[in-house]
Formats: structure tokens, C-alpha cells, sequence
């Protein structure tokens, strides 16, 4: 019998239709002869009497309007409303169709022969399909290796995925979690609801894998709240994507996916003001220096989406620029990739005149604090002296936006990358005194999420490879923002600039690493070893690594701040330099950068200049 339902099975989709429609042509005649032999209570009866060959009209008729209404065209195995809707409708014209035949005399029958053989006709069509169904998922499903899993919310996506999963090969849905009290202990698809709390108990009785979030349009907090709540138990977290992405209402096995941890300690996003994301792009050639690194390749996304006349993307990086410039080549936006180092100011110069750029980002600098560390002369070169000629060179061509993303770690630095990057500030601020027509700009922010510097990355690599998960420091803590939010911020803030700004972006609450670890290991579908050696994956801590704080700061001096009209941007007011002095600061940084042999006297001007600046 299963080989009979894998050849039917495996056979081409119109050909399935015509075994369907043949099997209820031969079955229609079949029940018009049932239904009369109960109505008159003996088989050997006249059916249809008056009309010749009634069997070919009931047959024919029958699966023509079947047809008609599609009922062939929908798969078997998807049994739902809409296929229940077109079998009724088709079911009602039949009726009809018999009490006209019996209106024009053209047969005998009986007034109540159209009803029985409605119900008849419905019960067929509805237990034969369902028959197929059953018959066709028991020969294809490998029940015995689907995982059991709670789906968590018993909305119109928990519905959705409910069905899929009991067609599907690998999941087997056993409940339902919902916070609503009024679906508590009722059934949706066979499926009983629970209250997350009685839910939690039950999951070891009822042998469930994995909890999956059917909630697409649940905020971070709350979906964070509701992992938590779920800590203790052995299970895994999967989800299905944002409500953006199931616009279609309609959800398949396909879309679940893993609970990302950058959904969770990202805050919900506050809209951003459309008038500051276009004021300083919509219309006009942007250039974004470092395009290919993890923020400045997010920075160009944005972008794109305000029309700019042309984005001109400045890159050292063969490879990173490559990666980002195809990215963006479908998106109906000119953009021209260039290939060089933001320390040569006369290419600089060139690219800002022949493309007549209005704004600029600059996102180039060395980012991993161990390495600039190991490399002081080079970093302080690329990020200090590369921001100086970047912001020269767009002076020189009355550039009217340069915006420059700087970073928490330039705060009472205790490394050379956040030195370089205070240098970097202090440079723009000197140079933004003196009014140029260039409107100069400075975004201070904390870590981002996933990208190349940040701890998520490696974290998932090495929960991938069982672990060790290596964290530097017990207390270490750092603030994490979104790529895509901050990168929106940073284009906000720039657009409030008035020349010399320093603005801060509210990175929220701070983040102990070690706990992001543990929160990583247990969305993984793992525990966390602990103190008595009990778990799956190691937390190993390193040490601090040369020039690595335990905390960051975004502020250098909190009593100089005011909010401003975002709620997520603030504006801070720090000491600076005169652009005189400044300037033959640089100039001595450039000669030892270039010359790399003291490094004490590198450090003295750090001390000398950058604020708290502690070198290790």
C-alpha cells in the first residue's frame, strides 16, 4: 500500500489532478445511487428516472464544477478553510443543480434526494481528502526523529505555524503558550493552551526540545522577558522573523530560525525623524570614508534609502570594498567605489572635486584595541593624522557636512586606539572653531552589535566549536547598540550639527560580557558550566587584554551635557585646543608616526593632550 502512495505520490502535479478526478467520477454515480436506495429503502431501485445515461451526467457534471471552482489545482496535503470553502460552494451548485432538474421535469427525484446527496457528496469529498492527507504525511513523516515543540503565542502566526509543523519531517507541535487568560485551557488545532507558568512545569513531562517564538511583532524587552522566564529549563528558543517579513500572512517551516542575541539586547528602536535622516543625504553626493568596515557599510544602507544623488565609498580594503560596493549596486542609487587610504589628503581632495561631495562620514580607523596597541605608530597614523587629512582635505573643498563617528573608548582611554580617536576629536574641534564652511561634527558610541571588533562573532564561533567561551575580565561591562540604530543616530546627529558638536549616543543600560556569554551559551540549546564543574560549555576568563578597560564611558565630563530634540542623542560641551596649537601637535605626531622610533615621546603628547588618558 505505501508503494501504491509513492508512485501516486511522485507522479507530476496534473497528473495527480486527473487520478482525483477520475476516482470521483467513478464515485459520484456511486452515491446519487446510495442516497436514493435509502430514501426508498431498497438497493434495487430506479435512479433518476426519465433521464437516460444519469450516471454520466451526475459524474460529469460533479467533477466539472469541482473544476471550476479549483478544487483539483489545491494540494491535497494543505487542507484548509479556503479548500473547505470552494468544496461547500461546489457541493451547493450540485443541490441546485438537481432541484432545476426536478423544476423542469426532466427526471424524477424525490425533494429530499438533493439534500442526502449534498451531505453524501460533502462527507466524500471531506473524508477522502483527509484520508489521502493522513495516508500520504504517515508514509512521508520520520515521526520518530521530530523534535516536540511548544509554540509560544496562539495568535494567527502560532495558528500558522501549527499547521505547517504537522506536515513538516522534523517538528511535532504538542502545545500551546499564551499570556491571554481567557485561551488558557481551551484547544486551538488540537492543541491545548498553557499559561507560560504552568507551561514552564510541564515541559519535562511533556518531552518538548524547543520553545518557538510565534510572536512577530513582540518588542525586544518583552522577548527578552520572556526567554529569561524560561532559563532553567533544558530547551532551546527558535522564533519566527519580524512581522515586516510575513507581510503574505502566511508562515512555513522555513522560517524559523534562532533567537538572535542582538534582538535582545538591542532596545526597541525609536522611529527615526525623517527630515534629520534626509537633510544632509536626500539629493546630494555623500562620501562614506572606511565603506567597507562594519559601520560605515551599514552607514551606506541607510543612505541609499534617502536618494542621494551618489554615494561615493572611500575604502582601503580590496576585498571590503568589493563586498559592500556589489551590495549596493541594485539600488537605484549611483555608486561610485574608490580605493584608498584616508592619509593621502591630495586623492582625498580629488575625489571630494571631481565628484563634488556635500557630506561626509568618516568611519576609517583601526578598531581592535590589542592590535593598535601592539602597532601604537601606525594606529595613531591611520586614525589620528587620516581624520586630520580627511577633515582638511573636505575644508579645502567646502564640503558642507563632515561627520566624524568616534567612540566610548576615547573617554579616559587607557589604550592607543581610544587616544587616537580623543586626538582625532580634538582635531575637529580646533578646526571647527576656526568657522569654516564646513560644518564639522563629532558622534561618540559605544559597542555594536556583530560587528567585526564586538564579542558576538566570536562568541558564536566558539559555542559553535563546544567552547571554551573566553571573557576577559568577571566584571567587565560594555553598552551595546544596534548596527542599523546607531548607524541611523549617527546620520541624525550629524544632521543637528551647528559646528564643532560633540554628540553622545544613549547606548542604554551597560552589559556585563560574562553575562551576554551565558545568555548566548543557553539560546545555543546549552548550558553554562558552573561552579561545580555541571553544564556543557566552559566560560574561561583570560585577563584584560593591553590597554583593555573594565568599563567604558561616553561622557569625559558629565556635568556639560543637554539633551537634545531626539531623545536618543545628547549633546556634550568639552574642552578643546586652539586649532594653532593643534595643528603643530599633528604635525610632531605625523614625524614620529613616520620615523616609528620614540614611543615615549608619542605617549607624552597622548598624556599631554588626551583627557584621563592612562597608558598601560
Amino acid at each position: 500500500m505505501k508503494d501504491l502512495i509513492r508512485l501516486i505520490a511522485s507522479l507530476p502535479r496534473r497528473q495527480k489532478q486527473i487520478v482525483l478526478a477520475v476516482m470521483d467520477l467513478c464515485v459520484l454515480p456511486l452515491m446519487m445511487w446510495l442516497v436514493y436506495a435509502i430514501r426508498l429503502a431498497k438497493p434495487n431501485v430506479p435512479v433518476m428516472q426519465g433521464l437516460d445515461f444519469w450516471y454520466i451526467y451526475v459524474g460529469f457534471f460533479g467533477v466539472a464544477v469541482f473544476a471550476l471552482l479549483s478544487v483539483y489545482s489545491a494540494i491535497v496535503r494543505s487542507f484548509n478553510e479556503d479548500y473547505l470553502l470552494r468544496i461547500s460552494i461546489a457541493v451547493f451548485i450540485q443541490i441546485v443543480g438537481l432541484y432545476a432538474i426536478k423544476k423542469l421535469d426532466l427526471a424524477f427525484i424525490p425533494m429530499s434526494i438533493p439534500l442526502m446527496y449534498g451531505f453524501v457528496l460533502f462527507s466524500w469529498m471531506w473524508w477522502s481528502r483527509a484520508v489521502i492527507r493522513y495516508a500520504t504525511l504517515k508514509t512521508f513523516a520520520k515521526r520518530q526523529n521530530r523534535k516536540r515543540v511548544a509554540i509560544y503565542g496562539a495568535g494567527l502566526a502560532g495558528q500558522q505555524i501549527a499547521e505547517a509543523l504537522k506536515r513538516s519531517d522534523d517538528y511535532l507541535p504538542v502545545c500551546f503558550i499564551d499570556d491571554k487568560a481567557s485561551l488558557h485551557g481551551q484547544s486551538l488545532s488540537g492543541l491545548k493552551i498553557y499559561p507560560p507558568k504552568r507551561a514552564a512545569n510541564k515541559l519535562g513531562s511533556f518531552g518538548i526540545e524547543e520553545i518557538l517564538l510565534a510572536m512577530p511583532s513582540v518588542g525586544r524587552a518583552r522577548k527578552k522577558d520572556i526567554i529569561e522566564s524560561f532559563e532553567s529549563a533544558d530547551v532551546k528558543i527558535m522564533e519566527l522573523p519580524g512581522v515586516t517579513q510575513l507581510v503574505d500572512g502566511q508562515v512555513s517551516v522555513s522560517d524559523i530560525k534562532e533567537v538572535d542575541i542582538i534582538d535582545l539586547l538591542g532596545r526597541d528602536p525609536v522611529p527615526p525623524k525623517p527630515e534629520l535622516l534626509e537633510k544632509n543625504i536626500k539629493n546630494k553626493v555623500v562620501m562614506v570614508t572606511g565603506a567597507g568596515g562594519s559601520i560605515g557599510s551599514e552607514l551606506c544602507r541607510q543612505i541609499v534609502k534617502h536618494q542621494p544623488k551618489m554615494l561615493v565609498l572611500f575604502e582601503m580594503s580590496e576585498f571590503a570594498l568589493y563586498s559592500i560596493d556589489r551590495e549596493l549596486q541594485d539600488k537605484g542609487t549611483q555608486v561610485v567605489p574608490v580605493l584608498g587610504s584616508v592619509t593621502n589628503q591630495q586623492k582625498l581632495e580629488r575625489i571630494l572635486q571631481q565628484y563634488a561631495v556635500q557630506t561626509v562620514y568618516h568611519a576609517a580607523a583601526y578598531k581592535h584595541v590589542p592590535l593598535v596597541e601592539a602597532n601604537p605608530f601606525e594606529g595613531i597614523y591611520n586614525t589620528s593624522i587620516g581624520t586630520a587629512r580627511s577633515v582638511d582635505a573636505a575644508v579645502s573643498q567646502n564640503v558642507e557636512t563632515f561627520v566624524l563617528i568616534s567612540t566610548d573608548k576615547a573617554v579616559r582611554p587607557t589604550n592607543i586606539m581610544g587616544a587616537s580617536k580623543r586626538m582625532a576629536e580634538l582635531y575637529c574641534q580646533g578646526l571647527a572653531s576656526t568657522q569654516p564652511k564646513t560644518q564639522i561634527s563629532i558622534v561618540r558610541f559605544g559597542n555594536v552589535l556583530g560587528s567585526s571588533g564586538s564579542v558576538v562573532p566570536l562568541f558564536k564561533k566558539q559555542i559553535a566549536k563546544g567552547g571554551p567561551v573566553t571573557v576577559t575580565h568577571p566584571d567587565v561591562t560594555r553598552y551595546f547598540m544596534t548596527i542599523p540604530e546607531a548607524a541611523q543616530l549617527v546620520i541624525q546627529a550629524g544632521a543637528m550639527g551647528t559646528g564643532g558638536d560633540v554628540f553622545l549616543l544613549d547606548m542604554g543600560e551597560p552589559v556585563k560580557i560574562v553575562d551576554l556569554a551565558k545568555q548566548m551559551i543557553r539560546l545555543s540549546g546549552f548550558y553554562p558550566v558552573d561552579d561545580q564543574g555541571i553544564g556543557d560549555i566552559a566560560i574561561q576568563f583570560t585577563g584584560l587584554r593591553p590597554g583593555e578597560k573594565l568599563y567604558e564611558e561616553l561622557l569625559i565630563d558629565a556635568d556639560n551635557v543637554e539633551q537634545t530634540d531626539h531623545e536618543r542623542i545628547l549633546k556634550s560641551f568639552e574642552v578643546f585646543y586652539s586649532f594653532a596649537e593643534v595643528m603643530n601637535t599633528f604635525n610632531e605626531l605625523e614625524r614620529l608616526c613616520l620615523d616609528e622610533k620614540n614611543k615615549d615621546a608619542l605617549i607624552s603628547i597622548l598624556l599631554k593632550y588626551v583627557s584621563g588618558f592612562n597608558s598601560s
